[in-house]
């Protein structure tokens, strides 16, 4: 299929790194030469420099013949005078929008986007889909990281072990027959920076970072095993009032659960904003890292603190000020992966990363029936692929034992008829089954051949 892909950024580059990956016709258009000469170079993609809404740009990059353009400059409007000339000039099929802007992503304003209007056929909201990524940490406040799967079925946990971890120094298959009952499977270990995927005879140490699938119903039990504690988050402070700052203070005002969140701003106006825009939240305009602004804010007794400004460092720092006052939870927003490995020495509990979660949300639209999800963990150092199996999959009618899978590649559940299965070696992989699988980076394009990865387009 041919795709075009506006911006070269860090967003733009993974989805064209995905795409491409697939055997695609991939073109990647953007106005800075040098992210256009690192992405022909890098990946199996075409480069055109120039702004992506100019319709001579997206004609040079071969709009009259694009099945699919994801529109992903830094620019909403760009984006959207992009998608409008795709449509009205090349006639292009489907059209994919990043829009930042909360004003442009308004429900109120949804028949701004029909065909007939401006026609964008999905908008990706990356403050709205950070801000649930930093929702679902609050729910899992003893984990690094976490992510949905199986329409919410199934969780992805990465967990940190400490000395008194009880499940230290054991064999994975004799913690398999220990908890039997227990649906988990731990896919990945990061250990002394290295992630791999563990054999059942692997043991695992404290100082290992642990990623297990598990299902829901079976969340506090696993932290239990693994030597955490179940922990409410009913006081929360959150550092910057930003569009995702705001939707998360606004999210646990509608919370079936009351917590109680205080907000701290820099910028006077956001602050007002922000304070005009909720209810029972309270809003304080001062230093995130100023540590009479943050006591004032009650961080010592506080349950969590999330970091959220547009700033990196300031998360970083802001964090490792909350912890020192007391608080025992902090999570930051990092925008840049490379700074991911100082979070352990920091002392901050977990992060989240945008990029990574724009780049699953897009990819999640554009790919239909066979690969449902992709997560990237760490620094695009493995994924969990999300797949449902076909009658034409070469994994159909086997028994996980018998499957070829690569040395970095392990299942970690099934999705049968609506049940949740924890695989085995006898488990028969059948057509319409829902299967996830953790895969190193250098082993995702022999488990996408597995499930026949494809686009398909409509």
């Amino acid at each position: 299929m041919r795709i075009i892909i506006c911006g070269a950024g860090q967003v733009g580059w993974q989805i064209a790194r995905y795409l491409s990956g697939e055997a695609n016709d991939v073109t990647v258009v953007d106005s800075n030469p040098q992210l256009v000469r690192r992405a022909a170079e890098t990946l199996e993609v075409r480069g055109v420099t120039g702004f992506a809404s100019y319709p001579e740009v997206l004609e040079e990059a071969g709009a009259r013949d694009a099945d699919m353009i994801i529109a992903a400059t830094f620019s909403d409007e760009v984006n959207m005078v992009t998608c409008q000339v795709a449509h009205s000039v090349f006639g292009v099929t489907r059209k994919i929008a990043r829009l930042r802007s909360q004003s442009y992503v308004d429900p109120r304003y949804a028949d701004l986007y029909r065909r007939e209007h401006l026609p964008i056929d999905v908008i990706i909201s990356p403050e709205r889909e950070v801000a649930q990524a930093a929702l679902q940490r609050l729910r899992a406040p003893a984990a690094f990281d976490t992510e949905d799967f199986f329409d919410g079925r199934a969780q992805l946990l990465g967990i940190g072990l400490d000395a008194d971890c009880p499940v230290l120094n054991t064999p994975l298959e004799q913690l398999s027959d220990l908890f039997s009952t227990l649906r988990a499977v731990a896919v990945g270990v990061r250990r002394e920076g290295r992630l791999f995927a563990p054999e059942p005879e692997d043991q695992l140490f404290a100082g290992d970072q642990v990623y297990v699938l598990i299902a829901v119903e079976d969340l506090n039990r696993t932290l239990e095993i693994f030597g955490k504690k179940i922990a409410r988050q009913d006081r929360v402070v959150i550092v910057g009032a930003g569009n995702i700052g705001l939707g998360v203070a606004q999210a646990l005002e509608e919370g079936a659960r009351r917590v109680r969140a205080k907000v701290i701003e820099l910028d006077r106006a956001r602050a007002e904003r922000a304070a005009d825009a909720l209810e029972r939240t309270v809003v304080l305009n001062g230093d995130g890292l100023d540590a009479e602004m943050l006591e004032e804010a009650g961080i010592g007794q506080a349950d969590a603190v999330l970091a959220v400004t547009n700033d990196d460092k300031t998360n970083m720092l802001a964090s490792v000020r909350a912890k020192t006052l007391g608080c025992p939870l902090a999570i930051a927003l990092i925008n840049d992966p490379a700074q991911a490995p100082l979070m352990a020495p920091l002392g901050i509990d977990a992060y989240i990363n945008p990029r990574a979660t724009t780049v699953s949300s897009i990819l999640r639209h554009v790919r239909h029936g066979r690969v449902r999800r992709i997560y990237s963990i760490g620094d695009g150092e493995a994924e969990m692929i999300e797949a449902q199996v076909l009658s034409s999959s070469p994994i159909a009618g086997q028994c996980l034992r018998d499957i070829d899978f690569p040395e970095g590649a392990l299942v970690g559940a099934l999705m049968k008829k609506g049940a949740f299965v924890k695989p085995r070696g006898a488990t028969r992989v059948e057509e319409g089954d829902l299967i996830l699988i953790f895969a190193l980076a250098a082993d995702v394009h022999e488990v996408e051949r597995l499930v026949q990865v494809s686009v398909d387009y409509f």
